[in-house]
């Protein structure tokens, strides 16, 4: 694979944060504790051994040091399979990585011949390390931690995370061995861009998010469902930083089975959720199925930016003018969504990869775009006179009000009144007006104390005519106050 050698992170590294790895034998409760420390559920906890199987990340903060978590992957002695030892190649990157680790036994079950293996590695590696003897529910079962002595790690801090017992005395322990903060360390993290990888199981994204890379992230295989949890990596390209989020494929809601795939597609779904632009990955061989146009349409719904990679190229042998065609195609599908850029791509030979991440970046820039107010009302007072609002309906002001997504409020007299085709009308003319493609614009209509946001029901709901600017929302010598009305009178031309 010619792939450009980007610098890249391997492990998503925030300045100046330490990093410590959560290590040990399959079952011993590692997501367990990372979930504890976090007082959140972060990573999918199961009884089932191999629940965890790629790296997850979570920023901590303890006694004022903020500390950047790994969750692995069980390592075992001797691998039974690819996937398993995937894990472990996994797990070996995290401690390679990590300024101190985690080391997690079972202090009920005691030392076995794979928590031996583990203390072998971490002896190797040359990391500071914590030994934790998780399970210990009770003050009785504290007393079978001098076991875990045998392992020649040092002192074991008996905790139970299921009840959250003996979780402070851990992170002191970390604090311990970590050197003092730097000055880096205390600075807020910068407010990067986030991309998510999402789409329906084993078309590619995985293996797409370590071609983008050009390393392995995730681990990949033919058996759909290999990526559990939503997996987030740092990566610097031409300059710019951003986070790349690998998802667990997303089924239909009928297909999918309880437990783990249960919470790995509500991950998914959080993913898209906390992403600026989504990348739908499809698959050459079975393009835009009835779970594609499900999931491009949550992203539509979630007012994300989006782009389309037509991935596994390399499976079909396509001129450029095939691969138009094939774009074309793609966008008649997406009806709802025929603005966004598509991209042909390959994880396996490189194709498109370059190009993806840079259309990506293209969408996240729209996205923070401001107009101009007086080109806003402009254009707008332009589009509407060549094609009025329906009867009755009067457009007095507009303004642009939030970006992250481009937010634009119509001041209207009748907000419920508003056609969908005049509404699509008004939000394409926007779009082709000030380039808003691949970025799903937010346009409400109030008036009365009514709001209608274009793509929600119609149900009425009281507020004020105006509403109280966000957060992102320009400095007030910026916003757009002109009074008066756009939509121009109906002469004889215009009935």
């Amino acid at each position: 694979m010619t792939m450009s050698r980007e610098p890249f992170h391997t492990t998503p590294r925030l300045p100046g944060k330490p990093l410590v790895a959560i290590v040990g034998r399959p079952n011993v409760g590692k997501s367990s504790l990372f979930n504890a420390l976090l007082r959140q559920r972060a990573a999918i906890v199961s009884e089932v051994a191999g629940t965890t199987r790629d790296r997850v990340f979570s920023e901590i903060e303890h006694a004022g040091r903020h500390l950047l978590l790994v969750d692995t992957g069980g390592i075992v002695e001797a691998p039974e399979s690819d996937m398993q030892a995937n894990i472990t190649a996994q797990a070996d990157e995290a401690i390679t990585d990590a300024d101190a680790v985690l080391f997690v036994a079972d202090i009920v079950e005691g030392v076995t011949p794979d928590d031996a293996e583990v203390a072998r590695r971490l002896r190797r590696a040359r990391k500071p390390v914590v030994l934790v003897a998780n399970k210990a529910d009770s003050e009785r079962q504290e007393m079978l931690a001098a076991d875990l002595y045998t392992l020649g790690l040092g002192e074991p801090v008996a905790v139970s995370a299921l009840h959250r017992r003996g979780i402070d005395d851990v992170l002191d322990a970390v604090l311990r061995l970590l050197p003092p903060p730097s000055e880096s360390e205390a600075e807020p993290a910068p407010e990067l861009p986030h991309f998510a990888l999402v789409g329906r199981p084993n078309v590619g994204k995985s293996a797409l998010v370590n071609a983008i890379l050009g390393m392995e992230r995730s681990i990949v295989s033919e058996v759909a469902g290999t990526t559990r949890d939503a997996l987030d990596t740092l990566y610097t390209f031409e300059g710019k930083d951003v986070v790349l989020i690998d998802t667990a494929g997303m089924r239909r809601r009928g297909h999918v089975e309880t437990g783990i795939e249960t919470y790995s597609v509500l991950r998914a779904a959080r993913a898209i959720e906390r992403s600026d632009v989504a990348i739908v990955v499809l698959d050459t061989m079975e393009m835009v199925t009835a779970q594609d146009l499900h999931i491009a349409g949550q992203v539509m719904a979630s007012f994300k930016g989006v782009v389309v990679a037509i991935n596994k190229m390399d499976l079909v042998e396509a001129t450029p003018d095939e691969m138009k065609v094939t774009k074309a195609q793609v966008l008649e599908r997406l009806k709802f969504m025929d603005h966004v850029p598509v991209v042909c791509t390959s994880a396996v030979n490189g194709t498109g990869v370059r190009q993806l991440v840079r259309t990506a970046f293209a969408v996240h820039e729209r996205r923070a775009q401001w107009v101009d107010p007086d080109d806003l009302s402009q254009a707008m007072f332009n589009a509407i006179s060549k094609h009025l609002p329906p009867r009755g309906v009067k457009i007095y002001r507009i303004e642009q009000t939030a970006i992250r997504p481009p937010t634009f409020v119509f001041a209207v007299n009748k907000p419920d009144a508003v056609h969908f085709s005049y509404e699509r009308y008004i939000e394409n003319s926007l779009r082709e007006h000030f380039n808003f493609d691949g970025t799903h614009l937010r346009i409400e209509f109030r008036g009365r104390g009514k709001i209608h946001v274009v793509g929600q029901q119609r149900v009425a709901k009281q507020g004020p005519t105006r509403p109280r600017a966000p957060e992102n929302a320009p400095p007030p010598a910026a916003a757009h106050r002109r009074e008066g009305r756009l939509t121009p009178p109906r002469g004889r031309g215009n009935r």
